[in-house]
């Protein structure tokens, strides 16, 4: 099979795109079938939407489900993750005394999620420290595990971080949190098509992951994963037709949460043309690559500053995303503009715990030349 290249994709060829991690560019193919899609629903909107749509969602979340190793039933779409984490801290109906177990470095969406939640319950949103750099997955399974307590409700994990580009190792917690009662849920809006997922093995209660990242679908796609004993507590964010339905699918989660009144369902719709180009590519080669240009670069920009990586080198930490320390004093949102305007690289500088990092991805369509590029320009510019 042939490995995805920037041919694939409708990339400036100008741009040095180091930011993959944030919003995936779409492969030529896969617009093509969410443009046709669009330009079905034109052709008969109500025939589309009424009579269509709901067997193409069946497929799609079929689809979806065999590649995440889920039933088809157990998964619905969502426009992105932090609309399906909303929709599950709402549906917990948290009280006074009750505790939400995390790290400190949860994406920016869910720490105003769960502090605006806990706060207005009464409840305790416990942020535990994992310093940097790490070291063991053990070392970091029992740092979080110490925290958990009997008033414990929720422990809520990113799989893989987006300021600090690590992966976690949530399979122990995830098993722990099961025998003790704990609703574990997972945030893996970077993992689909970036680094291995088996939902059945990983065994959560909740996992929330965007497609339109390193699966490369058209932006606002994403699923959330529910197991049977969560869906019966879980809450619909908007109640729609699916509530009470006059037509029950035979899966009350899916009908809760799926239809949400008239919107554009074509990005969902192309998840099977995203699963043919994953699927028709090498793409474990890719990621091998990604992954090769991702230590490369880490370890020019370390030599560059003379600062530490923030973790081994190891793929149970790092896959095709790094974030790389840069010195203090650094001015992110200034160094962020001089990257683009004079050297056109998109790459994010997230700021973590007051420490300035560079996160850069390397996709299906990065080479050793951005690499060389992020490098020389930082040397110029710090």
């Amino acid at each position: 099979m042939p490995v995805p290249t920037r041919d694939d994709f409708q990339l400036d060829p100008d741009l040095i795109f180091l930011n993959h991690g944030s919003f995936g560019a779409v492969p030529r193919v896969v617009q093509a079938e969410y443009e046709r899609l669009q330009r079905a629903m034109e052709h008969n909107p109500v025939a589309w939407l009424q009579r269509e749509v709901p067997g193409l969602l069946a497929d799609a979340r079929a689809r979806l489900g065999s590649f995440v190793g889920a039933s088809a039933d157990d998964v619905v779409f969502f426009p992105n993750p932090t609309t399906a984490v909303n929709m599950v801290a709402r549906s917990l109906d948290l009280q006074p005394g009750d505790e939400v177990v995390t790290t400190d470095h949860e994406y920016g969406a869910m720490f105003r999620t769960w502090t605006k939640l806990c706060g207005e319950a009464g409840a305790s949103y416990v942020r535990v420290p994992i310093p940097l750099p790490v070291t063991t997955e053990a070392d970091f399974v029992e740092r979080v595990w110490t925290a958990v307590t009997p008033r414990t409700r929720v422990l809520f994990l990113d799989h893989l971080t987006s300021a600090t580009a690590l992966v976690f190792p949530v399979a122990e917690l995830c098993r722990r949190a099961r025998a003790a009662g704990i609703v574990s849920i997972i945030d893996g809006a970077h993992v689909p098509g970036h680094i291995p997922l088996d939902l059945r093995a990983l065994d959560c209660d909740l996992y929330t992951g965007a497609l339109h990242k390193w699966m490369c679908a058209p932006k606002g796609s994403s699923f959330l994963y529910a197991h049977p004993f969560a869906q019966q507590w879980l809450q619909p964010l908007v109640v729609s037709w699916g509530w009470q339905s006059d037509h029950p699918s035979g899966s009350q989660f899916v009908d809760h949460h799926e239809w949400q009144g008239s919107r554009d369902l074509s990005a969902y719709l192309a998840t099977g043309a995203v699963i043919d180009f994953v699927e028709s590519h090498d793409w474990s080669a890719m990621q091998a690559e990604g992954h090769r240009l991702t230590l490369l670069t880490r370890h020019r920009i370390d030599e560059l500053t003379g600062l530490e990586p923030i973790s081994p080198d190891s793929t149970d930490w790092i896959g095709q995303l790094a974030s790389v320390r840069l010195p203090d004093g650094v001015d992110a949102v200034a160094l962020k503009a001089r990257l683009f305007d004079e050297f056109r690289i998109e790459a994010p500088l997230p700021v973590w715990n007051g420490q300035t990092f560079i996160r850069v991805s390397f996709a299906a369509y990065n080479t050793e030349a951005d690499s060389d590029a992020v490098v020389a320009a930082l040397g110029h510019v710090l």
